[in-house]
């Protein structure tokens, strides 16, 4: 019974970029198919998420929380709070720092989003085992903390 071959290295890291590929892509039409719909990108929702989860929270928590620089948080977080989504105020124990709310709009705009997965990309995960879907989301995460820029370091990503 003869073997079949495993792939080169080339042809592994070949194949892996054509997923990546792939992935980026489906993010991007979704990203385009969510700012239609709400009027927000995927960064801005994802800071929303994120207070909405962490509630009344520094911008370097939701930094870590979402992994995007704190100047890129900062400038998301700037037009949400011009559109009233949010609100941001000074700590009273530490001036330094300042957290962010979400607004009343900001509660009904995520209400009303649609999911950042297209419906039949979750229901092709729910089909899928807990484990599996484990498998997937562990496997995932180990790619993008490789594929991080070094400068961020590991501590600033999160394994779903």
């Amino acid at each position: 019974m003869s073997e079949i071959p495993l792939p080169s290295a080339a042809d592994a890291t070949a194949s892996l970029v054509r997923s990546v590929r792939r992935i980026a892509q489906a993010i991007d039409v979704r990203s385009r198919e969510i700012a239609r719909l709400t009027g927000l990108t995927l960064p801005q929702l994802l800071v929303l998420q994120s207070i909405r989860r962490l509630g009344e929270v520094s911008t370097r928590a939701i930094s870590q929380d979402v992994s995007m620089s704190p100047p890129t948080v900062v400038a998301v977080l700037d037009r949400l709070e011009a559109r009233g989504l949010i609100v941001r105020y000074r700590s009273i124990t530490d001036r330094r720092i300042v957290h962010a709310r979400l607004t009343e709009p900001g509660h009904k705009a995520l209400a009303e989003a649609p999911d950042l997965l297209h419906a039949d990309v979750l229901a092709r995960l729910a089909l899928l085992s807990p484990n599996k879907r484990r498998q997937i989301a562990g496997a995932v995460a180990a790619l993008a903390d490789l594929m991080a820029p070094s400068d961020l370091g590991t501590e600033t990503h999160r394994s779903a």
